[in-house]
């Protein structure tokens, strides 16, 4: 098998199709809302938590079996059925039509991989196994949970501030990536760990103006 291309897609008002509609796919379609993508679910039944997203106007679903007309040029398709033949008939059109295609737990059928994520805000870690371990995915990613806490979301957004800020003020690109190096090198992730607002800014200009 080829090297995977690792990429992060925005899928912001995308269409995104989940074709399924129990536990697998629910999970699925709960990973797509949260990147705020339109997503669409064809199945004859769905869960119940998917059934009230559905209420509440989140996700759109059409209460039937798959057909090919169903791919009406979705930006993604994911097919999380529990039906073999309904998967490959999925993963062929999307195939034939050059519609990048997941089928859960069947890596020779896709054309891309969804990894375990461990995500802080905008920072975000993936791991792949390309399907082949999901199980050894899923632990690593409980493993770096552990290493990498809450505070690495304050800790970046902080530093894609401080960016702006420095883009703006700094005309000299060599002055610039020093005061980069010196925002990442320094302590400010341990003080954003222990609250330490006021040697928060302290640091900052310190990194800016020393």
């Amino acid at each position: 098998m080829a090297a995977l291309f690792p990429i992060y897609l925005s899928l912001k008002n995308k269409d995104c199709l989940v074709v399924g509609g129990g536990k697998v796919a629910q999970r699925k379609v709960q990973s797509l809302i949260a990147a705020e993508a339109s997503v669409r679910v064809i199945s004859p039944k769905i869960t119940s938590d998917l059934l009230k997203l559905v209420h509440e106007g989140k996700i759109f679903w059409k209460q039937k079996k798959f057909h090919a007309e169903d791919l009406e040029n979705p930006f993604i398709v994911i097919s999380a059925t529990d039906d073999e033949n309904v998967n490959k008939e999925v993963a062929t059109l999307c195939m034939e039509k050059n519609i990048p295609v997941n089928v859960v737990d069947d890596p020779p059928k896709c054309t891309f991989h969804i990894p375990a994520v461990v995500r802080r805000g905008d920072f975000a870690l993936a791991i792949s196994t390309a399907g082949k371990s999901p199980m050894l995915a899923g632990k690593l990613r409980r493993q770096l949970e552990f290493q990498f806490g809450e505070e690495y979301e304050i800790y970046v957004q902080l530093l894609g501030e401080m960016r702006e800020r420095i883009l703006k003020e700094i005309p000299e690109e060599n002055k610039r990536r020093k005061i980069f190096k010196r925002l990442v090198d320094s302590d400010l992730l341990d003080l954003i760990k222990e609250g330490k607002q006021s040697k928060i800014k302290e640091r900052i200009e310190e990194c800016m103006y020393s």
